[in-house]
């Protein structure tokens, strides 16, 4: 995941057959996805789209490892 990916983690998919999926775009905020994804179901409502909160495993162990370590 790059700098840009970090920024923002917010990220609308466009679910493909097959367990396939594609990644349209990527916001900072949720709402501001929420409002995309609503323009995107109005002009194109055969397809189907989820929201998702796009976080690596390995930055969370970092996260949790540095947090959580013993003084």
């Amino acid at each position: 995941m790059n700098h840009v990916d970090r920024l923002h983690p917010w990220c609308i998919i466009c679910l493909q057959p097959n367990l396939q999926h594609l990644v349209l775009n990527r916001f900072q905020r949720r709402h501001a996805a929420e409002a995309h994804l609503k323009v995107l179901q109005q002009m194109m409502p055969a397809a189907s789209y989820t929201i998702m909160f796009d976080s690596s495993a390995e930055e969370i162990e970092a996260t949790l490892s540095t947090q959580w370590l013993p003084s």
